[in-house]
């Protein structure tokens, strides 16, 4: 165990362990259960929700700071096919499924200072899942940019989504509908009432769904929450803008096609609802049961990679 990394708890008789990752404005710490972010603060204020106490994400329920997958979002009827073959996955949803298992498994952890690698090898049929996949992830530190980089080599064809589900409130309040969010998105790709993508992709304007303007979450009527995908242009610059009253500022950069954008209704105890926003990058939803989205299907060959960028000042 090296200098920056501390046991901080236990899980399944092997150690939580955390490592902290400073700079002159900012300090993040990162845990090796989920590969979660536990805090991060940037001159000296918290800019997401987490838990004090490490233990506790071994039962949360939300998803707090984790990389999910091997496939984040929802999976319809829990289930998909792929060279003929039908593979059932667990289904956390109602029937449907969600998010897959990594957000509570234990990852290899080791940390220079200035960036944390972890490492999990997932075995054949982890989660339903086919093939034997080796994820990796670099969570890096630069001032006040966090970046993670998330890699995966499977020894067969299977499906690889990621995403990081960090609950973002930039100015410690009881809730998010101050803040203003602009997505640089002119589609999304619309659900059923069970938040199941239906397989299409339909503008966004006129919509409550229209961040291409700066747009503050109350003007939206958050009692009725916001939990949709919505298609990225991938034009030059920040994918998406917060900004929050004090004058925090987040800027988001990712090469994913998909933003799925979560204004925290789900939240309960110790939180309270919409206290959070999360903005997930990721590929389409329900990807592998709509032949029309792009394909989230990994190889030897073509293995899965993903760069995420947040900078808060």
């Amino acid at each position: 165990m090296s200098d920056h990394i501390e046991a901080v708890g236990s899980h399944q008789g092997a150690d939580i362990l955390c490592a902290t990752l400073r700079s002159e404005r900012a300090r993040v710490r990162i845990l090796n259960l989920g590969a979660i972010t536990q805090s991060w603060h940037v001159d000296g204020a918290p800019v997401i929700l987490g838990y004090e106490d490490p233990r506790a994400y071994v039962t949360d329920p939300y998803y707090l700071g984790a990389i999910v997958g091997r496939v984040a979002n929802r999976t319809a009827g829990a289930r998909f096919q792929m060279g003929g073959v039908i593979y059932d996955l667990p289904q956390n949803d109602g029937r449907h499924h969600l998010h897959g298992s990594l957000s509570k498994c234990l990852w290899d952890m080791s940390c220079s200072g200035e960036a944390v690698t972890l490492r999990y090898h997932s075995p054949d049929g982890d989660g339903g899942y086919p093939g034997a996949v080796d994820f990796s992830l670099v969570i890096r530190l630069d001032g006040v940019r966090l970046s993670y980089e998330m890699r995966a080599v499977p020894d067969r064809p299977t499906p690889i989504n990621l995403a990081q589900h960090n609950y973002y409130n930039l100015d410690g309040g009881a809730d998010i509908n101050r803040h203003k969010l602009r997505v640089a998105a002119e589609g999304w790709t619309p659900v059923d009432d069970e938040l199941i993508a239906l397989g299409t992709i339909e503008p966004v304007r006129g919509t409550g769904l229209d961040f291409l303007g700066a747009t503050r979450l109350s003007d939206i009527n958050l009692e009725s929450g916001i939990d949709a995908n919505l298609v990225l242009t991938g034009a030059p610059g920040a994918a998406a803008e917060l900004r929050a009253e004090n004058g925090r500022r987040l800027r988001l950069h990712t090469d994913q096609p998909g933003l799925q954008v979560y204004s925290g209704g789900g939240l309960g105890t110790p939180f309270r609802p919409y206290q959070g926003l999360c903005l997930e990058p990721q590929g389409f939803p329900n990807a592998l049961n709509t032949p029309a989205f792009p394909s989230i299907i990994a190889t030897p060959e073509a293995p899965y990679h993903q760069l995420l960028e947040v900078e808060i000042s």
